[in-house]
Protein backbone atom coordinates (compact mmCIF):
# COMPACT_ATOMS: atom_id res chain seq x y z
CA UNK A 1 0.00 0.00 0.00
CA UNK A 2 2.55 2.30 0.98
CA UNK A 3 4.12 1.49 -2.40
CA UNK A 4 1.84 2.33 -4.47
CA UNK A 5 1.22 5.16 -2.61
CA UNK A 6 4.67 6.53 -2.61
CA UNK A 7 4.35 5.09 -7.24
CA UNK A 8 1.23 7.59 -7.35
CA UNK A 9 2.70 10.22 -6.07
CA UNK A 10 6.04 10.44 -7.95
CA UNK A 11 3.56 10.14 -11.02
CA UNK A 12 1.48 13.44 -9.48
CA UNK A 13 4.95 15.03 -9.55
CA UNK A 14 6.39 14.34 -12.45
CA UNK A 15 2.72 15.45 -14.16
CA UNK A 16 2.67 19.00 -12.19
CA UNK A 17 6.38 19.47 -13.47
CA UNK A 18 5.15 19.72 -17.26
CA UNK A 19 3.31 23.31 -17.41
CA UNK A 20 -0.28 23.23 -19.29
CA UNK A 21 0.76 25.54 -22.52
CA UNK A 22 -1.81 28.81 -23.01
CA UNK A 23 -4.07 29.05 -25.41
CA UNK A 24 -3.51 29.38 -29.17
CA UNK A 25 -6.26 32.52 -30.02
CA UNK A 26 -9.16 30.94 -28.34
CA UNK A 27 -8.44 26.85 -28.52
CA UNK A 28 -7.18 25.63 -25.65
CA UNK A 29 -4.01 23.33 -26.06
CA UNK A 30 -4.25 20.21 -23.45
CA UNK A 31 -1.42 18.41 -22.24
CA UNK A 32 1.23 16.87 -23.16
CA UNK A 33 0.65 19.05 -26.45
CA UNK A 34 3.49 21.56 -26.50
CA UNK A 35 3.42 24.83 -28.67
CA UNK A 36 6.67 26.19 -26.73
CA UNK A 37 10.25 24.64 -25.25
CA UNK A 38 8.74 25.73 -21.50
CA UNK A 39 4.96 23.81 -21.79
CA UNK A 40 4.00 20.88 -22.15
CA UNK A 41 5.78 17.61 -24.05
CA UNK A 42 8.33 18.53 -26.40
CA UNK A 43 7.84 15.29 -28.10
CA UNK A 44 4.34 16.38 -29.19
CA UNK A 45 5.31 19.76 -30.30
CA UNK A 46 2.80 21.40 -32.12
CA UNK A 47 2.89 25.43 -33.48
CA UNK A 48 0.49 28.14 -32.68
CA UNK A 49 0.90 30.94 -35.65
CA UNK A 50 -1.43 33.71 -36.27
CA UNK A 51 -3.63 32.94 -33.35
CA UNK A 52 -4.24 29.02 -34.71
CA UNK A 53 -2.70 25.83 -33.66
CA UNK A 54 -0.80 23.97 -36.92
CA UNK A 55 0.72 20.46 -36.48
CA UNK A 56 3.83 20.21 -38.90
CA UNK A 57 4.71 16.97 -40.81
CA UNK A 58 8.00 15.56 -41.34
CA UNK A 59 8.66 17.28 -44.24
CA UNK A 60 8.06 20.47 -43.08
CA UNK A 61 4.41 21.14 -44.68
CA UNK A 62 2.08 22.67 -41.82
CA UNK A 63 -1.36 21.66 -41.42
CA UNK A 64 -4.33 23.74 -40.26
CA UNK A 65 -5.59 21.62 -36.47
CA UNK A 66 -9.23 21.81 -36.93
CA UNK A 67 -9.89 20.36 -33.45
CA UNK A 68 -8.51 18.37 -30.42
CA UNK A 69 -9.72 15.62 -28.23
CA UNK A 70 -7.64 15.70 -25.41
CA UNK A 71 -9.40 12.62 -23.84
CA UNK A 72 -9.23 10.27 -26.75
CA UNK A 73 -5.72 11.80 -27.42
CA UNK A 74 -6.46 12.72 -31.01
CA UNK A 75 -6.60 15.74 -33.38
CA UNK A 76 -8.39 16.03 -36.67
CA UNK A 77 -5.79 18.26 -39.20
CA UNK A 78 -7.12 20.17 -42.31
CA UNK A 79 -6.37 17.82 -45.55
CA UNK A 80 -4.44 19.94 -47.75
CA UNK A 81 -6.07 22.00 -50.61
CA UNK A 82 -6.05 20.80 -54.22
CA UNK A 83 -5.34 23.06 -57.04
CA UNK A 84 -8.04 23.05 -59.26
CA UNK A 85 -7.02 23.48 -62.37
CA UNK A 86 -3.52 20.94 -62.32
CA UNK A 87 -5.59 18.51 -60.14
CA UNK A 88 -2.21 18.29 -57.27
CA UNK A 89 -2.48 18.71 -53.42
CA UNK A 90 -0.78 21.71 -52.23
CA UNK A 91 1.68 19.05 -50.21
CA UNK A 92 2.37 17.20 -53.64
CA UNK A 93 5.89 18.98 -53.09
CA UNK A 94 6.40 16.93 -49.93
CA UNK A 95 5.46 13.37 -51.16
CA UNK A 96 2.20 14.17 -49.27
CA UNK A 97 1.89 13.67 -45.60
CA UNK A 98 4.24 11.82 -44.08
CA UNK A 99 5.03 11.78 -39.91
CA UNK A 100 8.30 11.53 -37.90
CA UNK A 101 8.29 7.77 -36.79
CA UNK A 102 10.18 8.76 -34.28
CA UNK A 103 7.53 10.99 -32.25
CA UNK A 104 4.12 9.51 -30.79
CA UNK A 105 2.16 10.75 -33.64
CA UNK A 106 0.28 7.80 -36.21
CA UNK A 107 -2.52 8.33 -38.49
CA UNK A 108 -5.87 6.85 -36.81
CA UNK A 109 -7.58 3.88 -38.61
CA UNK A 110 -10.88 6.22 -39.10
CA UNK A 111 -9.75 7.94 -41.92
CA UNK A 112 -11.03 7.27 -45.38
CA UNK A 113 -8.42 8.68 -47.97
CA UNK A 114 -9.29 9.32 -51.43
CA UNK A 115 -6.59 9.97 -54.32
CA UNK A 116 -7.51 11.36 -57.23
CA UNK A 117 -5.75 11.93 -60.79
CA UNK A 118 -3.35 8.17 -60.58
CA UNK A 119 -2.00 6.29 -63.22
CA UNK A 120 -2.76 3.11 -64.28
CA UNK A 121 -0.29 1.20 -62.04
CA UNK A 122 -3.11 2.00 -58.57
CA UNK A 123 -5.55 -0.58 -60.66
CA UNK A 124 -2.89 -3.35 -59.71
CA UNK A 125 -4.08 -2.45 -55.93
CA UNK A 126 -6.43 -3.50 -53.82
CA UNK A 127 -7.91 -0.23 -53.62
CA UNK A 128 -11.66 0.62 -54.38
CA UNK A 129 -11.14 2.60 -58.22
CA UNK A 130 -14.60 1.86 -59.08
CA UNK A 131 -17.54 3.75 -60.67
CA UNK A 132 -19.32 3.54 -57.17
CA UNK A 133 -16.09 4.55 -55.45
CA UNK A 134 -16.53 7.78 -53.15
CA UNK A 135 -14.01 10.04 -54.93
CA UNK A 136 -16.75 10.08 -57.42
CA UNK A 137 -18.61 11.88 -55.35
CA UNK A 138 -16.03 14.28 -54.31
CA UNK A 139 -15.19 14.86 -57.89
CA UNK A 140 -18.55 16.45 -58.01
CA UNK A 141 -18.25 19.06 -55.65
CA UNK A 142 -16.62 22.54 -55.62
CA UNK A 143 -12.83 21.62 -54.90
CA UNK A 144 -12.82 18.12 -56.81
CA UNK A 145 -14.13 19.60 -60.03
CA UNK A 146 -10.58 19.71 -60.97
CA UNK A 147 -9.82 16.07 -60.72
CA UNK A 148 -12.96 15.29 -62.56
CA UNK A 149 -12.51 12.51 -65.44
CA UNK A 150 -9.26 11.36 -63.69
CA UNK A 151 -8.52 8.17 -62.39
CA UNK A 152 -9.53 8.32 -59.06
CA UNK A 153 -9.70 5.47 -55.62
CA UNK A 154 -10.31 4.99 -52.03
CA UNK A 155 -9.50 3.38 -49.29
CA UNK A 156 -9.87 2.94 -45.58
CA UNK A 157 -6.77 3.77 -43.44
CA UNK A 158 -6.41 0.53 -41.72
CA UNK A 159 -4.21 -1.44 -39.36
CA UNK A 160 -2.48 -3.25 -42.14
CA UNK A 161 -0.80 0.16 -43.85
CA UNK A 162 1.32 2.51 -42.40
CA UNK A 163 0.30 4.23 -39.93
CA UNK A 164 2.93 7.82 -40.55
CA UNK A 165 2.17 8.34 -44.51
CA UNK A 166 -0.53 9.32 -47.21
CA UNK A 167 1.58 9.43 -50.31
CA UNK A 168 1.10 11.35 -53.55
CA UNK A 169 3.09 11.56 -56.24
CA UNK A 170 3.51 12.84 -59.79
CA UNK A 171 3.25 9.41 -61.68
CA UNK A 172 1.64 7.52 -59.03
CA UNK A 173 -1.34 9.90 -57.60
CA UNK A 174 -1.22 13.51 -57.55
CA UNK A 175 -3.90 14.60 -54.86
CA UNK A 176 -5.71 13.04 -51.91
CA UNK A 177 -8.98 14.44 -49.80
CA UNK A 178 -9.51 12.12 -46.30
CA UNK A 179 -12.80 12.27 -44.33
CA UNK A 180 -12.99 11.14 -40.84
CA UNK A 181 -15.28 8.22 -39.76
CA UNK A 182 -17.45 7.59 -43.18
CA UNK A 183 -20.17 5.90 -42.82
CA UNK A 184 -20.99 3.73 -46.44
CA UNK A 185 -24.40 5.87 -46.40
CA UNK A 186 -23.52 9.14 -45.82
CA UNK A 187 -24.16 11.90 -47.82
CA UNK A 188 -21.04 14.58 -48.49
CA UNK A 189 -23.24 17.09 -47.17
CA UNK A 190 -22.25 14.91 -43.60
CA UNK A 191 -18.76 14.29 -44.79
CA UNK A 192 -16.61 14.96 -42.01
CA UNK A 193 -13.80 15.89 -43.82
CA UNK A 194 -10.18 15.92 -42.32
CA UNK A 195 -7.26 13.71 -41.51
CA UNK A 196 -7.37 12.20 -37.81
CA UNK A 197 -4.03 11.95 -35.96
CA UNK A 198 -3.44 9.91 -32.85
CA UNK A 199 -0.87 10.45 -30.30
CA UNK A 200 0.69 7.84 -27.52
CA UNK A 201 0.31 9.05 -23.86
CA UNK A 202 3.59 9.96 -22.07
CA UNK A 203 2.96 7.77 -19.42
Amino acid sequence: MVHAMVFLFILVTQVSAYRVCPKCGKTKVPYPLSTDDNCGDPRYRIYCNDGGLEFMSAQGFYYKILSINPKTNKLVVKPPSIEGDTCYSSDLDQGGLSLDESLPFNISTRNTVMLFNCSDNILLSPLNCSSSSFCREFEESGEGCGCRGTLCCHFLKDSAMTSHRIRVRVGGCTAYTCVVDKQADDSIESWNFGIELQWLPPF
